[in-house]
């Protein structure tokens, strides 16, 4: 039997191990390339951008903390449009769900009608008790009932005359079964004393997680009103919390000053035209009018004082300060978010659907003087991100709400009433 040398096993044994290796190699090499060549599967993104605000503000004011105004701007990535439903309401003020998906909605001069989700315009509801139109008065903010199927109970907010001029007020009644007329519309709550002025109610209406009621009442916009901000015995400039007959709601919050009205659940506000809770967090989130800037969005607390007019970052419309020009005072709210100059925000809705994932959990405001949606990013209770959508459409959006079928639906002063979605 041959010798086999052990140089020449050895050298034979690198030379299997080294074909090995470079195969290995090889497969190596080509799974890397299939890898390489095939691009990875993103989730749409919202891209950052220059602050979406490029006017000059009308103040020289600091903000109090960093990203209170003029945050980074943010896009959209996901491709969604504006589709215009209807163009014949006459000045929309406020808009709610029905629980079969058409939508409720108040016209200025105190009619209601119900849009399809096409568009389609029922005649205007009857029934309804007289308004004040003038100025920024008229039927304002709605909602209805939770038990609305059975009960088909809707409950407004509107300008009442009254003695001594008018207030913002608070009325309900029944849909009638035909949807023509609403039945026993009687008044719940008024937001005293009354004011000779025309402009200010505030007017959004909600029900909260307990079946109270929420109510937003201005200040009515007179130096000789605006103080009543202030006042816990007057209802004007406030949050309120009733029940659905205008009691006071259980469990309001105690406020320290003698003689507070037991309906108050938040004060210091200006005109404030949009409330919403969050849908994770049911907090009670709301937009305020600023005068010549000062703007604000709001994380209402209970019990909890916002400042007007002791501390706001705008200006009187002359461009004085207002009072004597402070922002920051201990024991009155900072705002979460601001604009100067302003946008005018109005009605306001989180978005919780699913069909623009990166709107998630995001707050929505109709802006009227700054013709556009706003869309905050709000992450731990700041503001991260703005974005105005619609702008092209030169309309002074009044409110807006998340319809039943995941949509956003917006009312303009003009007229329009449109669907937002994804294309």
């Amino acid at each position: 039997m041959p010798k086999i040398s052990i140089l020449k096993l050895s050298t034979n044994m690198k030379k299997q191990n080294l074909m090995i290796i470079c195969s290995l190699l090889a497969i190596a090499s080509c799974k890397a390339d299939v890898t390489d060549n095939t691009p990875p599967v993103k989730e749409p993104e919202t891209n950052n951008t220059a602050p979406v605000e490029t006017n000059r503000p009308n103040s020289t004011y600091t903000p109090a903390f960093q990203g209170q105004t003029r945050v980074s701007g943010v896009k959209t990535v996901t491709a969604y449009e504006g589709t215009i439903l209807t163009s014949t309401l006459r000045s929309p003020w406020g808009i709610t769900n029905l629980p079969d998906g058409r939508l409720l909605i108040t016209e200025k001069a105190g009619t209601m009608r119900i849009a399809t989700a096409t568009g389609q315009l029922t005649e205007p509801i009857t029934g309804i008790l007289a308004v004040n139109p003038s100025g920024q008065g008229g039927l304002l903010g709605l909602c209805i009932d939770p038990q609305f199927s059975t009960n088909r109970m809707i409950y407004w907010v509107f300008s009442e005359n009254v003695s001594g001029g008018t207030v913002t007020a608070v009325a309900k009644g029944r849909l009638s079964n035909n949807e023509a007329s609403i039945d026993n519309a009687t008044v719940i709550y008024r937001a005293n004393p009354a004011a000779n002025s025309n402009a200010h109610y505030g007017g959004r209406i909600l029900f909260d997680q307990t079946g109270n009621l929420i109510v937003s009442a201005g200040e009515r916009a007179n130096n000789n009103t605006r103080v009543f901000a202030q006042s816990v015995t007057a209802g004007l400039g406030k949050i309120v919390r009733i029940t659905t007959t205008g009691t006071p709601a259980s469990g309001n919050p105690t406020f320290s000053q003698a003689g507070a009205f037991p309906e108050l659940y938040s004060m210091g506000h200006r005109n404030p035209q949009g409330i919403a809770i969050h849908p994770v967090t049911k907090e009670l989130w709301q937009s305020e009018h600023g005068p010549r800037g000062g703007d604000e969005i709001n994380r209402v607390q209970p019990g909890a004082n916002y400042g007007w007019p002791t501390i706001t970052y705008g200006l009187e419309y002359s461009g004085q300060p207002v009072l004597t020009g402070t922002q920051q005072q201990t024991g009155l709210e900072q705002p979460v978010y601001y604009w100067d100059p302003v946008i005018s925000p109005s009605g306001i809705t989180f978005y919780s659907g699913n069909r623009v994932p990166e709107w998630q959990n995001n707050l929505f405001i109709g802006s009227l003087s700054g013709m556009h949606i706003a869309r905050l990013v709000i992450e731990n209770n700041k503001v991260t991100g703005e974005e105005r959508l619609l702008v092209g459409e030169s309309q002074r959006f009044r409110d807006i709400t998340q319809g039943l079928d995941g949509a956003l639906y917006a009312i303009t002063d003009g007229g329009r009433l449109y669907r937002i979605d994804k294309k």
